[in-house]
């Protein structure tokens, strides 16, 4: 049993070991698919909200803001919720000139006040045009179209600092995209088990990438999931499409196996 990837070819996974795997990885899953795993979790930002726009907006920080150590990361994006009046669509959607001034002085690692401003700026741009955050990522027949012109559009108002470019990763850089493969999990993924929020309807959890960070790219390595020495793009299609083998319809699922077991 084999599947052709765009990034490495035919992969070895023989119909015996996907059966094999797959049992493996859904007991995982059940095992980290949880509420109880929110408590320590980024994803616990956005599920202090309600309103789908107010979980778009805190869900896109949370994700984007996910590097270093996780007790800092929940700690500066609560720290940014509350900067945001912890109504962060009223704030973006309807703040004065003057309630800048509240998010002056905001840093996590090398995301500070200048990236957070332009975020701001582009968020209230983008809502006074559309109803749902999930429009800005429709644009494209695949993800990594999707995701191209999703950095494309973000970067294009005049106003955006050169430097906030790092903190959107893009395909066209070949990164792997992890914080924005993880926030469009969030979104779209729906199971009913009440970590992933399912709120986007319009694109499907089949189409979604895998991210990778280095929990899961060590469990995938140690699963012959993965084989590409470089995380990049090339290695997130090549592990999805390997977890595509154990479940087509939602392979990111297999992100709570990954991710859990090698974090724990």
């Amino acid at each position: 049993m084999s599947v052709t990837s765009p990034a490495a070819g035919p992969l070895p996974l023989t119909a015996p070991r996907v059966a094999a795997l797959r049992q493996l990885l859904d007991e995982r899953v059940a095992r980290y698919n949880q509420p109880a795993f929110l408590a320590k979790d980024p994803i616990s930002i956005p599920h202090q909200f309600s309103r789908r726009q107010d979980v778009e907006i805190s869900a896109l920080f949370a994700a984007l803001l996910a590097w270093g150590q996780r007790p800092t990361i929940l700690k500066k994006t609560a720290e940014l919720m509350r900067r945001l009046d912890d109504a962060p669509y009223q704030f973006v959607t309807q703040h004065q000139d003057e309630d800048l001034k509240q998010l002056l002085g905001f840093c996590h690692r090398t995301f500070c006040d200048t990236d957070l401003l332009y975020f701001v700026h582009w968020l209230r741009w983008f809502y006074g045009r559309h109803d749902t955050l999930e429009d800005a990522f429709l644009l494209g027949d695949t993800m990594r179209e999707r995701l191209v012109n999703f950095h494309n559009l973000f970067f294009s108002l005049p106003e955006a600092p050169a430097r906030t470019r790092k903190h959107v990763a893009t395909p066209a850089r070949n990164s792997a995209c992890k914080r924005l493969n993880m926030y469009l999990r969030w979104l779209v993924r729906r199971d009913g088990q009440g970590v992933d929020f399912g709120l986007w309807t319009r694109l499907s959890p089949a189409e979604l990438i895998c991210p990778i960070d280095v929990h899961v790219e060590r469990q995938a390595r140690l699963l012959g999931l993965l084989r590409r020495d470089k995380v990049d793009w090339q290695a997130a299609e090549e592990l999805t499409a390997n977890l595509r083998l154990l479940d087509p319809n939602d392979p990111v699922k297999y992100d709570f196996a990954l991710f859990g077991e090698g974090v724990g």
